[in-house]
């Protein structure tokens, strides 16, 4: 009974951390988008910015996985280790998206949030899901 109460705390403190990192991506998102970016996906409708927060959600989910499954014995470190490598996927995700923004016509963010559909979200998106797969690669 010991070793389930265990787990259940370990599962709850890496599910905090993990709850956190997503936040994180959602503000980035939103920080690196013109306008307010909920506004824009739940009243607006705009699939162009529901597909670039969607990717960098699963990216981010993706790199706490990884960072789970292969976490450290020690509690502690596999905890810090977790958000330690969460952030760098965001960080390496923001610079991407600056690096993609220098290397095409136009702003961007303005690019991805328009109501048209665009295919440059597709670009970002994919982006967003490598750099999430490098940083899960250097984990294991």
């Amino acid at each position: 009974m010991n070793d389930i109460v265990h787990g259940l705390g370990a599962a709850a403190a890496f599910g905090g951390v993990g709850v956190v990192l997503l936040l994180l991506g959602v503000g980035l998102v939103d920080l690196l988008t013109p306008g307010k970016l909920g506004r824009q996906i739940w009243v607006e409708r705009n699939r162009n910015a529901a597909v670039l927060l969607s990717s960098a959600l699963l990216g981010i989910g993706g790199i706490v996985f990884t960072a789970i499954l292969y976490t450290y014995e020690e509690f502690g470190k596999g905890l810090a280790s977790t958000a330690l490598f969460g952030l760098l996927g965001l960080v390496l995700m923001a610079v991407a998206f600056w690096a993609v923004d220098l290397l095409t016509p136009g702003k961007l963010g303005a690019i991805l949030v328009d109501p048209e559909p665009h295919p440059a979200v597709w670009v970002s998106a994919s982006c967003n899901l490598a750099v999430a797969a490098i940083v899960s690669a250097a984990i294991a």
